[in-house]
């Protein structure tokens, strides 16, 4: 599943994502949906950038998980650190196809297909400050009220 945009004839599709990252998606979120965890892909975060997938436990626990669809994809990116100010958790998710070695061990692995997804390693926990989880529960229940509404008028 895409993310809802109103600029689009298809609001499902926004196309930024490859199709082999949106398989690894759909495997975390499968995934995620069997750990009880809710789900906002594509947030866009307080510092400007947008993680993959934001999931909120029970708990109020909040993980980030940054997809790399290749070797290449991982090698350019160097904004992740980034992410960590914004969870407790942060998650690599990535196919088979990549070495899992890639990764570095201060973040959890997720390896994924378009039926499910595997955790290889957790994620260790640093906990968010109080004001930061409260930004952003508010930016999650927005996002995904907003998308929930635009869905809704979408499909007429």
């Amino acid at each position: 599943m895409t993310i809802i945009s109103p600029h689009s004839a298809n609001p499902l599709v926004d196309g930024r994502q490859s199709d082999r990252a949106m398989m690894v998606r759909r495997g975390v979120q499968r995934l995620f949906s069997d750990l009880r965890l809710s789900m906002v892909p594509e947030l866009a975060l307080a510092s400007g950038r947008r993680a993959d997938l934001v999931a909120l436990g029970g708990n109020g626990e909040i993980w980030i998980v940054e997809i790399k669809s290749s070797v290449e994809d991982f090698r350019s990116d160097h904004k992740w650190p980034e992410y960590r100010q914004h969870c407790d958790r942060l998650f690599f998710a990535t196919h088979g196809g990549v070495p899992a070695d890639l990764f570095p061990n201060e973040c959890g692995l997720i390896i994924a297909d378009e039926w499910s997804g595997h955790m290889l390693r957790e994620a260790p926990e640093h906990r968010l400050a109080a004001a930061t989880r409260k930004a952003m529960l508010l930016r999650f229940a927005k996002a995904a009220a907003d998308r929930l509404l635009l869905a809704e008028l979408a499909a007429g």
